[in-house]
């Protein structure tokens, strides 16, 4: 599988990239918090590391660890702005549930 931007949320991350020297693409990754146990972490990615998958989605790499490669695999990520809000929402299918507020989530 692999992880994919949607075209809005490709032309977001290139207008962050674009803004930043020596960076090689996004950094997705996952970390333990909040009350479903996992929560994504969105970066920049300095380099890419031994342990790393890099998927290419609408120009832009996505870099992401093995380790949380097992929880994600096979996410979109969208970008989603309004008048009061702008925002990345991710649709990853491994997720069995999320917390009410919605910044972290399960995986079973």
């Amino acid at each position: 599988m692999a992880i994919t931007l949607t075209a809005a949320a490709a032309d977001r991350v290139k207008t962050y990239l674009a803004e930043k020297q020596g960076v090689e693409g996004l950094r997705l990754s996952v970390k333990t918090t909040g009350c479903s146990g996992f929560a994504y972490v969105v970066d920049y990615a300095k380099a890419v590391e031994q342990d790393d998958q890099v998927f290419g989605s609408h120009g832009v790499k996505v870099i992401v660890d093995l380790k949380s490669l097992k929880l994600i695999d096979g996410t979109e990520i969208d970008f989603t702005q309004d008048e009061l809000s702008a925002a990345f929402k991710f649709k990853n299918p491994n997720v069995t549930a999320e917390c009410g507020c919605g910044e972290s989530f399960t995986v079973n």
